[in-house]
Protein backbone atom coordinates (compact mmCIF):
# COMPACT_ATOMS: atom_id res chain seq x y z
CA UNK A 1 0.00 0.00 0.00
CA UNK A 2 1.48 3.44 -0.54
CA UNK A 3 0.18 6.91 0.31
CA UNK A 4 -0.58 10.12 -0.81
CA UNK A 5 0.49 13.15 0.48
CA UNK A 6 -1.95 16.37 -0.41
CA UNK A 7 0.24 19.31 -1.18
CA UNK A 8 -1.02 21.48 -4.41
CA UNK A 9 -3.18 24.16 -2.28
CA UNK A 10 -2.57 28.14 -2.64
CA UNK A 11 -2.86 28.63 1.24
CA UNK A 12 -4.26 31.84 0.69
CA UNK A 13 -4.60 32.21 4.44
CA UNK A 14 -1.61 31.71 5.30
CA UNK A 15 -0.32 34.71 3.41
CA UNK A 16 2.02 36.54 3.34
CA UNK A 17 3.98 33.48 4.79
CA UNK A 18 2.75 31.35 1.31
CA UNK A 19 3.72 34.17 -1.43
CA UNK A 20 6.88 32.85 -1.38
CA UNK A 21 6.90 28.91 0.55
CA UNK A 22 4.25 26.75 -0.16
CA UNK A 23 1.98 25.83 3.10
CA UNK A 24 3.58 22.17 3.19
CA UNK A 25 7.26 23.36 3.71
CA UNK A 26 6.88 26.03 6.51
CA UNK A 27 8.73 24.63 9.53
CA UNK A 28 7.81 23.71 12.75
CA UNK A 29 11.28 22.88 14.82
CA UNK A 30 12.99 23.98 11.70
CA UNK A 31 11.27 20.62 9.75
CA UNK A 32 9.06 21.24 6.96
CA UNK A 33 5.58 19.78 8.21
CA UNK A 34 5.58 17.56 5.13
CA UNK A 35 8.76 16.15 6.26
CA UNK A 36 7.33 14.68 9.36
CA UNK A 37 4.71 12.77 7.30
CA UNK A 38 7.05 11.54 5.37
CA UNK A 39 9.14 10.12 8.25
CA UNK A 40 5.73 8.84 9.99
CA UNK A 41 4.80 7.39 6.89
CA UNK A 42 8.02 5.73 6.22
CA UNK A 43 8.14 4.53 9.74
CA UNK A 44 4.77 2.70 9.44
CA UNK A 45 6.13 0.87 6.46
CA UNK A 46 4.98 2.48 3.61
CA UNK A 47 7.65 3.14 0.98
CA UNK A 48 6.18 4.81 -2.11
CA UNK A 49 4.48 8.31 -1.34
CA UNK A 50 2.63 10.24 -4.46
CA UNK A 51 2.54 14.05 -3.84
CA UNK A 52 0.47 16.01 -5.78
CA UNK A 53 2.01 19.76 -6.20
CA UNK A 54 0.82 23.07 -7.92
CA UNK A 55 1.69 26.49 -6.13
CA UNK A 56 5.09 26.61 -5.90
CA UNK A 57 5.43 23.28 -6.45
CA UNK A 58 9.15 23.06 -7.77
CA UNK A 59 10.10 24.26 -4.59
CA UNK A 60 8.54 20.83 -2.96
CA UNK A 61 10.15 19.06 -5.39
CA UNK A 62 13.75 20.59 -5.11
CA UNK A 63 12.79 20.29 -1.05
CA UNK A 64 12.33 16.38 -1.06
CA UNK A 65 13.69 15.68 -4.58
CA UNK A 66 13.05 11.45 -4.96
CA UNK A 67 12.71 10.67 -1.74
CA UNK A 68 15.93 8.89 -1.09
CA UNK A 69 16.87 10.47 2.01
CA UNK A 70 14.15 9.99 4.06
CA UNK A 71 14.37 5.87 2.50
CA UNK A 72 11.27 6.73 -0.21
CA UNK A 73 10.32 6.70 -3.51
CA UNK A 74 8.48 9.77 -4.34
CA UNK A 75 6.14 10.61 -7.34
CA UNK A 76 5.41 13.96 -8.13
CA UNK A 77 1.56 14.71 -9.83
CA UNK A 78 1.69 18.22 -11.02
CA UNK A 79 -1.33 20.25 -11.78
CA UNK A 80 -1.69 23.23 -13.86
CA UNK A 81 -4.14 24.52 -11.43
CA UNK A 82 -5.34 23.49 -7.84
CA UNK A 83 -7.99 20.55 -8.60
CA UNK A 84 -9.05 20.19 -4.63
CA UNK A 85 -8.62 17.23 -2.96
CA UNK A 86 -11.19 14.97 -4.87
CA UNK A 87 -9.74 16.18 -8.20
CA UNK A 88 -6.26 15.69 -7.22
CA UNK A 89 -6.25 11.86 -6.05
CA UNK A 90 -7.99 11.27 -9.63
CA UNK A 91 -5.76 13.00 -11.32
CA UNK A 92 -3.09 10.99 -9.17
CA UNK A 93 -4.73 7.53 -9.77
CA UNK A 94 -2.30 6.06 -11.95
CA UNK A 95 0.52 6.30 -9.45
CA UNK A 96 -1.79 4.52 -6.60
CA UNK A 97 -2.37 1.38 -5.57
CA UNK A 98 -5.29 -0.14 -5.15
CA UNK A 99 -5.94 0.95 -1.46
CA UNK A 100 -3.54 3.74 -0.34
CA UNK A 101 -3.66 6.40 2.32
CA UNK A 102 -4.38 10.04 1.82
CA UNK A 103 -2.90 12.48 4.37
CA UNK A 104 -3.57 16.58 4.02
CA UNK A 105 -0.05 18.09 3.73
CA UNK A 106 -0.77 21.22 6.52
CA UNK A 107 -1.46 19.40 9.28
CA UNK A 108 0.17 18.71 12.33
CA UNK A 109 -0.19 15.19 14.33
CA UNK A 110 1.34 12.42 16.05
CA UNK A 111 -0.66 9.97 14.47
CA UNK A 112 0.78 6.60 13.97
CA UNK A 113 -0.05 5.56 9.90
CA UNK A 114 -0.31 1.61 11.20
CA UNK A 115 -3.15 2.30 12.55
CA UNK A 116 -4.47 2.70 8.63
CA UNK A 117 -2.76 0.32 7.57
CA UNK A 118 -4.49 -2.50 10.11
CA UNK A 119 -7.89 -0.38 10.07
CA UNK A 120 -10.59 -2.70 8.00
CA UNK A 121 -10.25 -2.93 4.02
CA UNK A 122 -12.09 -0.78 2.10
CA UNK A 123 -12.71 3.33 2.83
CA UNK A 124 -11.95 4.64 6.43
CA UNK A 125 -11.40 8.01 7.57
CA UNK A 126 -9.75 8.97 10.97
CA UNK A 127 -11.80 11.53 12.93
CA UNK A 128 -10.31 14.07 15.83
CA UNK A 129 -12.10 16.13 18.49
CA UNK A 130 -13.79 19.65 17.44
CA UNK A 131 -11.04 22.06 17.29
CA UNK A 132 -11.96 25.52 18.43
CA UNK A 133 -11.83 26.48 14.63
CA UNK A 134 -14.56 23.70 13.98
CA UNK A 135 -16.80 23.35 16.84
CA UNK A 136 -19.63 21.93 14.78
CA UNK A 137 -17.79 18.72 13.61
CA UNK A 138 -17.95 17.38 10.15
CA UNK A 139 -19.47 13.92 10.77
CA UNK A 140 -20.38 11.48 13.54
CA UNK A 141 -19.51 7.67 14.07
CA UNK A 142 -22.07 4.84 14.24
CA UNK A 143 -21.33 1.74 15.33
CA UNK A 144 -18.21 2.07 13.49
CA UNK A 145 -19.32 3.86 10.15
CA UNK A 146 -19.00 6.81 9.14
CA UNK A 147 -22.46 9.20 10.10
CA UNK A 148 -24.17 12.17 8.74
CA UNK A 149 -26.03 12.62 12.07
CA UNK A 150 -26.17 15.90 13.63
CA UNK A 151 -25.15 14.60 17.20
CA UNK A 152 -21.89 13.84 18.44
CA UNK A 153 -19.92 15.07 15.74
CA UNK A 154 -16.13 15.21 15.46
CA UNK A 155 -13.83 17.17 12.65
CA UNK A 156 -12.65 15.08 9.56
CA UNK A 157 -8.05 14.58 10.61
CA UNK A 158 -7.77 14.93 6.25
CA UNK A 159 -6.27 11.09 6.84
CA UNK A 160 -7.92 8.94 5.74
CA UNK A 161 -7.42 5.34 3.50
CA UNK A 162 -9.04 4.37 0.55
CA UNK A 163 -10.24 2.07 -2.52
CA UNK A 164 -8.56 3.13 -5.47
CA UNK A 165 -12.45 2.14 -6.96
CA UNK A 166 -13.81 4.85 -4.48
CA UNK A 167 -12.74 7.23 -7.35
CA UNK A 168 -12.70 5.09 -10.47
CA UNK A 169 -14.81 6.46 -13.67
CA UNK A 170 -14.97 9.83 -11.95
CA UNK A 171 -13.52 12.37 -14.67
CA UNK A 172 -10.61 14.81 -13.97
CA UNK A 173 -10.70 18.02 -13.00
CA UNK A 174 -12.09 20.16 -9.75
CA UNK A 175 -13.56 18.12 -7.49
CA UNK A 176 -14.45 18.51 -3.76
CA UNK A 177 -14.14 15.13 -1.31
CA UNK A 178 -16.74 16.40 1.30
CA UNK A 179 -19.36 15.60 -1.21
CA UNK A 180 -18.15 12.53 -1.64
CA UNK A 181 -17.90 11.44 1.95
CA UNK A 182 -21.21 12.99 3.05
CA UNK A 183 -23.03 10.47 0.03
CA UNK A 184 -21.24 7.13 1.32
CA UNK A 185 -21.48 8.24 5.00
CA UNK A 186 -25.08 8.00 4.06
CA UNK A 187 -24.78 4.88 2.06
CA UNK A 188 -22.55 3.17 4.83
CA UNK A 189 -19.67 2.81 2.60
CA UNK A 190 -16.97 3.89 4.94
CA UNK A 191 -15.83 3.01 8.16
CA UNK A 192 -13.98 5.66 10.65
CA UNK A 193 -12.09 5.69 14.01
CA UNK A 194 -11.52 9.10 16.91
CA UNK A 195 -8.31 9.45 17.33
CA UNK A 196 -7.41 11.80 20.62
CA UNK A 197 -3.79 12.25 20.21
CA UNK A 198 -1.78 15.39 18.72
CA UNK A 199 -3.63 16.81 15.28
CA UNK A 200 -3.56 20.32 14.43
CA UNK A 201 -5.00 21.75 11.13
CA UNK A 202 -2.34 24.93 10.27
CA UNK A 203 -4.51 26.89 8.29
CA UNK A 204 -3.56 29.91 9.38
CA UNK A 205 -0.46 32.40 10.67
CA UNK A 206 -1.46 32.71 14.11
CA UNK A 207 -2.06 28.63 14.69
CA UNK A 208 1.37 28.35 13.37
CA UNK A 209 2.74 30.37 15.44
CA UNK A 210 0.79 29.13 18.35
CA UNK A 211 2.26 25.25 17.12
CA UNK A 212 5.92 26.20 17.03
CA UNK A 213 5.68 28.36 20.64
CA UNK A 214 4.55 25.32 22.23
CA UNK A 215 6.66 23.04 20.42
Amino acid sequence: MNAMILAAGRGERMRPLTDRTPKPLLTINDKALIVYHLEALKKAGINSVVINICWLGDQIRQVLGDGSRFGLSITYSREEQALETAGGIIQALQYLDDEFIVVNGDIFTDYDFTALLNAPAGNHLVLVPNPAHNPAGDFAISEGLLSNQEQNRYTFSGMGRYQKSFFSGLEKGRRALAPMLREAAQQQLISAELYSGQWNDVGTVDRLQSLRQAE
